[in-house]
């Protein structure tokens, strides 16, 4: 507490200019708003790719299993970018790190704007990429730093909800326009968001912000030495991971198999985009009480889910029904598999509960990339691209039997959770 006061005072010194609109208590959430406009950007450039598939692949000439690759290229540079570089840069002082991972970011972007090539683009994404990582690794932390002690966990999810409404307008319009005025002036639109980020961190950000010890490469392959946790993180891949099979080209479903125009794929964007929030929400009430539990329930419904889209795929009317109900589910299973692994880390690693939770997102990302590049083969193969929501369903199949397993396995070592 006397910390978030400092933070307080140093930010009130740093912005005089606001103390006439309320000094202190207007600052704090400012300065997490910066962080809010900074996660929107991320999350749009993260999944906006997704809408513009058909557009790069006719544009650079390449097969849509290659640009299902852009996909998995960002994911692949969270997932090994976020935990290394947040290492590498846990002495830098907070404000100039953020700071500096919007530049990254911007340059990122303004690169794949520029890109010449299909590989030049996955360089630029990689860029970016990295940024993204290390992004969200520190700015969960900087967060709870600005606000009182029981304020933590509302501006935590504050600077989250940037990630969710990314995907339900950013991503949309960003598809948009892709579509009206070509794939790369969506970039230059994303990177100027990214320079709005910027100044909005330089200008509303305390300059004394307290830095948590920096989790050590070491630190994360004891976690990862944990069987009880690499179930989890499997189940992570996995459970959300399956649904990137489909959702990676599901541009390309709603217009080849369903038969949607290329301008009304950006409005089922939005459809697609209000149930993920829904699910997000929705899925934080759910595993509240018992996660293995819901966790069971919802991947048994997200596997049922994709299967089905595999034959409501040819009907628009269908599709936009199971749309919905897989926008909700495919982001319903975060907030429980986060609170798992939290819950794990604190029995098998009390001392590495944060490195846990970190390498739990960088699962998340991994299951992107192995679900990107999945739905790649099977759109080359003669299974073809119809077929990408049953395999997906395969992915999230795995992972329920997993958390059945990993379920078991805590009975076993709890006899009281028999009953729960």
């Amino acid at each position: 507490m006397q910390h978030s006061n400092r933070s307080t005072g140093s930010s009130a010194v740093s912005a005089p200019s606001l103390e006439p609109w309320g000094g202190k208590e207007l600052v704090m959430p400012l300065a997490i708003f910066a962080l809010t406009i900074a996660a929107y950007a991320i999350g749009t450039t993260e999944f906006v790719i997704v809408g513009l598939l058909p557009t790069v692949a006719t544009d650079l000439h390449i097969t849509l299993s290659l640009a299902g690759l852009i996909v998995s290229v960002y994911a692949l540079g969270v997932t090994f970018g976020a935990p290394i570089l947040t290492a590498l840069t846990g002495k830098i002082e907070r404000k100039p790190l953020l700071l500096g991972l919007m530049t990254l970011f911007v340059i990122g972007n303004t690169i794949a704007a520029l890109s010449p090539s299909y590989e030049m683009l996955l360089v630029a994404r990689v860029i970016a990429a990295f940024a993204h990582g290390v992004f969200f690794s520190v700015g969960a932390t900087i967060a709870a730093d600005l606000v009182p002690e029981n304020r933590r966990a509302s501006a935590i999810a504050m600077m989250f909800m940037g990630l969710t409404v990314a995907i339900v307008t950013g991503v949309p319009i960003g598809t948009y326009i892709g579509q009206i005025y070509g794939w790369r002036a969506t970039f230059w639109a994303v990177a100027a968001l990214g320079v709005i980020a910027f100044v909005a961190i330089a200008a509303l950000l305390p300059n004394t912000l307290k830095k948590a010890p920096p989790a050590s490469i070491l630190d994360q392959v004891r976690v990862l030495g944990s069987g009880r946790l690499l179930i989890v993180f499997a189940m992570t891949a996995l459970g959300y991971g399956g649904t990137f099979v489909a959702f990676t080209f599901l541009a390309p479903i709603l217009q080849d198999v369903t038969g949607f125009s290329q301008s009304s794929v950006s409005l089922i964007l939005v459809l697609y985009g209000i149930a993920i929030a829904a699910g997000n929400i929705g899925g934080g009430k759910i595993a509240n009480r018992n996660p293995v539990k819901a966790l069971v329930g919802l991947f048994l419904a997200q596997a049922i889910v994709l299967l089905v889209f595999s034959f409501t795929a040819v009907s628009p009317v269908l599709t936009l029904i199971t749309l919905a109900a897989l926008g909700f589910l495919s982001f319903a299973n975060v907030p429980g598999l986060q609170l798992y692994v939290v819950q794990l880390a604190k029995e098998h690693r009390p001392g590495a509960v944060d490195v846990a939770s970190a390498l739990n997102i960088a699962a998340f990302n991994l299951g992107i990339a192995i679900g990107a590049w999945l739905g790649g083969l099977v759109v080359e193969s003669p299974l073809g691209l119809a077929s990408t929501p049953w395999i997906g369903a395969i992915l999230v199949a795995v992972a329920l039997l997993l958390t059945i397993w990993s379920g078991a396995l805590d009975r076993r070592a709890s006899p009281s959770l028999r009953v729960a």
